[in-house]
């Protein structure tokens, strides 16, 4: 009744009307049903004769019946008129699921912010272990790079197999008519006078 009373002058007449519908159905629908059974009565020998006694019971019991009908329908028009009128008005029940709403909603967003936060942590981590391993590996690869040129060489010839490197850059290579090996003799281009002369 409280809320009743807080409720405007339009709104309270309109409950007032809505509960006098449902108080009209319900006893229509009681009378009727009521007057149904007694006539399924059988009474005594009256004056009317027995077939029109019937017929005018058949008749009444169809028009009661009617008005249960009548009645059922007008407490479901009611039904729907009281859900329409809670919808429109009842701002505080509304209020209430939207703020349920929002909570659920929020609860969800905080859920999933700590999920996304979680999964940056393990990507950072694993990034980060990648980059060692990378920047580790490469480094040793780009050390020969780094060198001077003449020591890079000397460190791919050091390392290579030392069978390959037997050959002497200054041996000739020896001709089937020949004797023994013979390095060649150095040319020095300066020189004024002829050039050395070989001994045979």
């Amino acid at each position: 009744m409280a809320q009743q009373r807080a409720l405007p002058q339009s709104k309270e007449t309109l409950l007032q009307s809505y509960n006098k519908r449902l108080k009209d159905d319900v006893k229509s629908i009681m009378d009727n049903f009521t007057e149904i059974i007694k006539t399924a009565k059988i009474e005594d020998e009256t004056q009317v004769s027995r077939a029109t006694q019937g017929e005018q019971d058949n008749y009444e019991m169809h028009v009661r019946a009617a008005n249960i009908v009548r009645a059922g329908e007008s407490l479901m028009k009611l039904v729907s008129d009281l859900k329409q009128f809670l919808i429109l008005n009842d701002f505080p029940s509304v209020n209430e699921a939207i703020d349920q709403r929002n909570q659920q909603l929020r609860a969800l967003q905080e859920e999933c912010d700590r999920k996304l936060i979680t999964l940056r942590d393990e990507v950072s981590i694993d990034l980060y272990e990648l980059e060692e391993e990378y920047y580790s590996s490469s480094s040793s690869l780009c050390e020969a790079n780094d060198l001077p040129l003449c020591e890079a060489y000397w460190r791919l010839d050091h390392h290579s197999d030392p069978t390959d490197g037997l050959s002497a850059p200054l041996l000739v290579s020896p001709e089937p008519s020949t004797g023994p090996l013979q390095a060649a003799a150095p040319v020095h281009p300066h020189a004024s006078g002829p050039g050395p002369t070989e001994h045979s």
